[in-house]
């Protein structure tokens, strides 16, 4: 995905959010249970950061997730 690309995706996709979320907020915008958010993350699917016993996950990788999500089921 080029860097313009995944820019527009970025002011269109959740906006509503912000640019660094949390397990609940990634539940929110995938619309999973806590343990598969957690999964997601753990196997490396999504990139998060841990600090302390919580994750932070910067917006543009769920987006970049669900964009090659899309793609790979074309």
């Amino acid at each position: 995905m080029k860097k313009s690309e995944l820019r527009e995706l970025y002011r269109m996709m959740f906006p509503d959010y912000p640019d660094i979320v949390n397990i609940a907020q990634l539940q929110s915008m995938l619309g999973v249970s806590r343990h598969l958010a957690y999964s997601l993350i753990n196997e490396g699917y999504i990139k998060g950061i841990k600090i302390g016993n919580a994750f932070k996950i910067p917006k543009v990788n769920v987006i970049e997730f669900i964009m090659n999500r899309n793609e790979n089921t074309d």
